[in-house]
C-alpha cells in the first residue's frame, strides 16, 4: 500500500473519532451509566464507518487507565472526575484520543493536562527530540500546581499495534528519540494532585493477543477463535461470546496467548486528569488528526 493511502486511512480514523469524541462527552453525566455510555461510543465508531481500535476506557478520579465496564456493569457515573480514551482503526490504522470530564469540581487539574497537550503539540516537528517533549509536559504541569504522572506515556501507532516506538515521556528524561517526518504520535499528559505514578490494581477486563500456540482445550479454543478478529489490538471480554468465558480467559492468559491490561490506579489516591491527540510529524510542524 503506497504511504499516501496510508496516510488518507490515519486521517479518516482522525475524523471519524474527532466527531465521535465531539458526541460523547456530552453522554458523561451524574447518573448515567458507565456500560450504556461505553457501547454508545463504541456503536457510534461503527456507525461512522470504523472500528474501535480498543475498548473505550473510561476511567474515574484515581483511575488512570485500562478502566472498561463489565458485561452488566450497573455503575453510574458520580460527582467523578472521568477520563475517556477512545480509538478508532481503518484496516489497522488506528487514531487515539482523550478527554477528561469533569463532574468533580476540579477544573484547574483538567486544564493542567490539557495546557501541557497544547504545549506540546507546539513544539512537534521532525527533529524534535521527545526528551524536550517531555519536559514541556512537565513544565507546564508543575507549572499549574500539579503532578504529571511520570509511569505513563505517549506512543507511537503502527498498523494493528496501539503502542509502538517511540514511547513520548510526560518528563523530563536525560535520553530521548528524535521525531521522523512522517511519524504518527500520540501526546497524552496526565495531571494529578497525587504522588505522580501509577500502579497495577489487578482486575482486568482487557486483554490483548501476544502469540499464537495451540489450545486443547475446547472453551479456551472457542475464545480464540472470536479473538483473533482483533489481531493485536486490544478487546473487551464483555466482546467475547464463547461458553465458559472467565475459564477460557485464564487458560488463555496461563499459556502466554493473550495478556491482560491491568487497572492503573495513582499510587497516592489523588485524581487524575488526561488529555491526548494523534498526531502526524511534519518538516515544521504536526498536523493533529484528531483535532
Amino acid at each position: 500500500m503506497e504511504a499516501r493511502e496510508i496516510l488518507e486511512k490515519y486521517v479518516r480514523a482522525g475524523a471519524i473519532l474527532s466527531a465521535v469524541r465531539k458526541e460523547a462527552v456530552n453522554k458523561v453525566a451524574v447518573g448515567e451509566s458507565l456500560l450504556g455510555t461505553a457501547q454508545f461510543i463504541e456503536n457510534l465508531i461503527r456507525e461512522k464507518g470504523g472500528e474501535p481500535a480498543f475498548p473505550v476506557n473510561i476511567s474515574r478520579n484515581a483511575e488512570a487507565a485500562h478502566v472498561t465496564p463489565a458485561a452488566g456493569d450497573s455503575a453510574v457515573f458520580g460527582k467523578d472526575m472521568v477520563k475517556l480514551d477512545i480509538g478508532v482503526h481503518i484496516d489497522g490504522y488506528i487514531a487515539d484520543t482523550a478527554v477528561t470530564v469533569d463532574l468533580s469540581g476540579m477544573p484547574e487539574l483538567v486544564e493542567a493536562s490539557e495546557a501541557a497537550l497544547r504545549a506540546a503539540i507546539g513544539i512537534v516537528r521532525a527533529g524534535v527530540n521527545t526528551r524536550d517533549i517531555g519536559a514541556v509536559i512537565e513544565q507546564v504541569i508543575t507549572g499549574h500546581g500539579f503532578k504529571p504522572v511520570s509511569n505513563l506515556t505517549g506512543h507511537g501507532l503502527e498498523r494493528y499495534i496501539q503502542h509502538a516506538p517511540p514511547t513520548i515521556p510526560n518528563k523530563r528524561m536525560e535520553h530521548g528519540v528524535v521525531l521522523q517526518k512522517g511519524d504518527i504520535v500520540a501526546i497524552e499528559p496526565f495531571a494529578t494532585d497525587g504522588t505522580g505514578k501509577v500502579y497495577d490494581a489487578g482486575s482486568a477486563e482487557i486483554y490483548h493477543l501476544v502469540a499464537e500456540k495451540p489450545v486443547r482445550n475446547p472453551a479456551a479454543r472457542a475464545a480464540l477463535d472470536e479473538i483473533r478478529k482483533y489481531r493485536t489490538l486490544p478487546f473487551a471480554k464483555r466482546w467475547l461470546t464463547a461458553g465458559h468465558l472467565d475459564f477460557a480467559l485464564v487458560q488463555l492468559v496461563r499459556s502466554g496467548i493473550i495478556e491482560p491490561y491491568p487497572i492503573l490506579k495513582e499510587a497516592g489516591g489523588g485524581m487524575v486528569s488526561q488529555a491526548k491527540h494523534t498526531l502526524l510529524v511534519l518538516d515544521n510542524g504536526a498536523k493533529v488528526i484528531t483535532e
